[in-house]
């Protein structure tokens, strides 16, 4: 049983099954076994919803990403879409499309890194669907829950809120250049800001709130359109790796633009009120800020009445078409 189509499909559901093994927590009524899953969000909870799908060839390829490398980024985006929102992630679903030519170990090993990561953010694997397709593609939906009405959005931001993120921009991307032009192994893998959005969830004074997924400017972009207002951000307050401008000059690339247009950060883009009445001095710091979520924050800006994009060139990140 070398390839997918000398094991057979049956016994490929039976090894995933095995591998996730049961389902835990009370918010899995019913996992992997049934025509559907069952999950049950806690009373007073919105269900929050993702999916994304990764392809072979045009978000991966083997030769320079391991197969749980694959896995693990599968999942991560779509839990750093239930991060933007603040949800508690309850399950994912797994539809994998693969060539019966596939290696089984292949097959192996993205599943490990896939339940890996479904073991540290506990989200189980709880149902799914495998098809017969010429390349691999494993399309992930996550399920996630927050506090009823209380869910992060991009369409919340307003004038005079205080635009900050998380983390440091531009690793993720660099790394991804690199192991493009080199044929080197992709290493450097984003994490989702599950925690932090949880914690963001729970502050009054959040305005919007959005993943760095295909770049600072694209999602700021994003942010600014569904809520019809504008920003002006401050290029020197970029949150940048250290060595990183050293290491994007190695390979001609501008700093700047690899920070807000590389994508795949998974770092939270979000906005704060100003309260009113509230003296200056006792608005809240980024070092406050990052206590509380549990990781660097950066204040890089402000968002303004009217349209538009100040201070950073305006363009467009990852683009399927």
């Amino acid at each position: 049983m070398s390839t997918l189509g000398e094991l057979g499909e049956f016994d490929l559901i039976a090894r995933i099954r095995a591998r996730a093994g049961a389902a835990r927590g009370s918010q899995v009524v019913v996992g992997i076994g049934d025509d559907a899953a069952v999950l049950r969000p806690r009373a007073g909870e919105d269900l929050v919803v993702s999916t994304d799908t990764l392809v072979e060839d045009v978000h991966f390829r083997f030769r320079n990403q391991a197969p749980a490398t694959i896995g693990r980024r599968a999942l991560r985006v779509n839990l750093s879409d239930l991060a933007a929102m603040g949800a508690r992630p309850l399950g994912f679903t797994l539809a994998l499309s693969a060539p019966p030519k596939l290696p089984v170990p292949t097959i192996d090993a993205l599943l490990r890194g896939l339940l890996a990561d479904a073991d540290d953010y506990d989200c189980p694997l709880v149902g799914g669907n495998i098809a017969r397709a010429d390349d691999v593609q494993l399309a992930v939906t996550a399920f996630g829950s927050v506090p009823r009405g209380r869910a992060l959005r991009r369409d919340a931001a307003r004038a005079g809120d205080r635009v900050f993120v998380t983390g440091t921009l531009g690793a993720a991307g660099l790394a991804l250049v690199r192991s493009e032009r080199q044929g080197s192994r992709l290493r450097t893998l984003p994490e989702p800001r599950v925690a932090a959005g949880r914690a963001l969830i729970r502050r009054r004074d959040v305005g919007a709130c959005i993943d760095v997924s295909d770049g600072l400017a694209s999602d700021l972009g994003h942010v600014l359109s569904a809520s019809d207002v504008g920003a002006v951000i401050d290029p020197a307050a970029l949150p940048l790796p250290r060595g990183f401008g050293a290491a994007c000059a190695r390979e001609g690339l501008d700093p700047t633009a690899v920070a807000t247009r590389a994508g795949e950060d998974y770092e939270l883009l979000f906005t704060l009120r100003r309260r009113k009445g509230r003296a200056q001095g006792r608005e809240p710091t980024p070092a406050r800020l990052a206590k509380q979520l549990g990781v660097p924050v950066s204040e890089i800006g402000q968002i303004v009445a009217g349209r538009g994009l100040r201070g950073l060139a305006s363009g467009t990140g990852f683009r399927h078409f």
